[in-house]
């Protein structure tokens, strides 16, 4: 992963996104010679966002499942029925 300083990001932004978009790799910002934030392409920021809601989802069923929230097939069909007409 490459590393800019915040002068240099200021200084060189285009640059910088120019390099960001011709090797998709994320660029770790530092002030003060600590990491102060990441840039990343538009696509793969969408790409872990989409990736989150699907394990955010996942965390979900499994909490239902261990606190015994969860439905037969033949229940989930009737419900399903009624919300479905």
């Amino acid at each position: 992963m490459k590393t800019e300083l915040v002068t240099t990001l200021k200084r060189q932004a285009t640059r910088v996104l120019s390099d960001l978009h011709d090797t998709g790799e994320p660029v770790l910002i530092t002030e003060h010679g600590k990491p102060s934030a990441y840039l990343v392409d538009v696509d793969s920021y969408e790409f872990m966002q989409d990736r989150m809601r699907i394990l955010e989802g996942i965390a979900r069923g499994e909490r239902a499942m261990l606190e015994k929230r969860t439905f037969s097939h033949a229940e989930a069909r009737r419900k399903m029925k009624k919300w479905l007409g």
